[in-house]
């Protein structure tokens, strides 16, 4: 188990949904600045994207079709 959740942690997907779930809560609890709250979860997200690497698969290519 812990295991599996290191792992997930190493995948840019979850540390999207981790800085979207905390803007989400983030924008609901306070009203006044819920506009900076998005933003700085945007700015997040987005530095996010630009630092971490895609994951790219490589497929064997039947021998089938080629």
């Amino acid at each position: 188990m812990f295991k599996y959740i290191l792992n997930r942690l190493t995948e840019r997907s979850t540390w999207l949904g981790v800085i979207a779930l905390a803007t989400a809560c983030g924008a609901t609890i306070e009203a006044a600045i819920a506009e900076q709250i998005i933003a700085a979860g945007m700015a997040v997200a987005g530095l996010i994207g630009v630092v971490t690497k895609d994951k790219t698969e490589t497929k064997k290519e039947d021998s089938d079709n080629g």
